[in-house]
């Protein structure tokens, strides 16, 4: 007997607050700024003002990959209803599974002219730890860097969401599961750097990663699969599965009552926003060039919500845009109000919960809407 539909009992929520153009907009920007900055980097020169720094080309990459993590809660927290402030869990556990192989393709040319990764040599150890198995296989890590997030997400979502845990105790228990890992990995016996963590790395497939071509290349990566995952992101929540999670979002005992199991629902979308924000730390790591446990701090997981309340939740638009704005004011505001920053984005998610509680795509609706009125009236 199949389940009955909930189309008429729950309303959908489109996928895009601005409509087809808002979301065309949104990849053309991107594409534009895939396709321009390497060009702005490499061919323009550097004395003319339309040179783009490497500095500049790093924080763009640095920001698409934080880009993919918005994009990833957007699907577990404005679309299902799910706010988790661990994620920042699944960005370091990806980055680290890369950070492995990179630390191994570092070889002899690391200050102790070992096979070892340097701080292994300065701990006296003799053998790579078991966990460091496969890291010289770059297909092995890569399978590790979705993988691992995935399985710990599947895990945990499983006894949680079978418990019914939700809410606020749900986000407190995703802070407490991430704080724990970074105090794990901040010990040296662990064997992923202690405190210091991963970094000056070398080489990736046997290519410096310092030389022009090969930054390029991590950048237009990062940003096509930030489009591919905005994609597949819009064409879920269309979906006859999308529509439930929505459900769910809105009324879950309803959701029972017309026969769905949310359990499968929230564990698949949760497994999978795991894995994006997995996949997005593999690919900071490479372009940032390191790889610590402050990236798993409350700070971060914290981060990844204020992005997707700031540029509007359930829009799939707004995280990108509120990623972008917010770690764009954050780089400016470091450097000429270092002291200030903090206070600047508590102050920053208080005005748009006050004042936006759409955030920037809903206010930008709201506002075309009014004109539209106007222009008709």
């Amino acid at each position: 007997m199949t389940s009955p539909s909930l189309t008429l009992a729950v309303p959908t929520v489109p996928n895009s607050a601005l409509g087809p153009k808002g979301w065309t907009a949104v990849i053309a920007a991107v594409i534009t700024v895939v396709v321009l900055a390497p060009v702005l980097n490499l061919l323009v020169p550097a004395n003319s003002v339309f040179h783009l720094s490497d500095y500049a080309l790093s924080l763009i990459a640095k920001i698409m990959c934080y880009a993919i993590c918005a994009l990833a809660m957007d699907l577990i927290w404005g679309y299902t209803g799910i706010l988790s402030l661990g994620h920042g869990l699944f960005f370091a556990l990806g980055g680290y599974a890369m950070g492995m192989y990179l630390m191994r393709q570092i070889g002899r040319d690391g200050s102790y002219k070992s096979d070892l990764p340097d701080f292994m040599v300065f701990l006296d150890w003799k053998e790579v730890p078991w966990h460091w198995t496969f890291s010289e296989s770059f297909i092995a890590q890569m399978i590790l860097v979705v993988l691992v997030p995935g399985l710990l997400a599947f895990v945990f979502g499983f006894f949680a969401f079978r418990s019914r845990i939700k809410g606020v105790y749900f986000s407190i228990i995703t802070q407490a599961m991430t704080f724990a890992a970074m105090l794990f990995f901040f010990r040296n016996e662990t064997g992923f750097g202690g405190n210091n963590g991963f970094t000056d790395f070398k080489r990736i497939l046997g290519i410096t990663i310092a030389q022009p071509s090969t930054r390029m290349a991590l950048f237009v990566i990062t940003g096509l699969t930030l489009i591919g995952f905005y994609l597949m992101a819009r064409w879920l929540v269309n979906t006859k599965f999308g529509r439930v999670l929505q459900a769910i979002r809105d009324a879950e005992n309803r959701v029972m009552f017309c026969g769905y199991n949310p359990l499968a629902y929230k564990l698949a979308i949760w497994t999978l926003s795991a894995m994006m924000c997995g996949i997005a730390g593999a690919l900071y790591v490479p372009q940032v060039g390191i790889i610590n446990p402050s990236e798993m701090s409350a700070a971060a997981g914290i981060e990844m919500a204020i992005w997707a309340a700031v540029g509007g939740r359930a829009t799939l638009i707004g995280p990108i845009i509120g990623a972008f704005f917010v770690n764009g004011a954050k780089s400016w505001f470091t450097v000429a109000f270092p002291e200030f920053w903090l206070y600047f984005l508590g102050l920053l998610f208080i005005l748009v919960t006050l004042f936006l509680p759409q955030g920037i795509v809903g206010g930008v609706k709201k506002l075309l809407n009014k004109n539209n009125a106007e222009v008709k009236a």
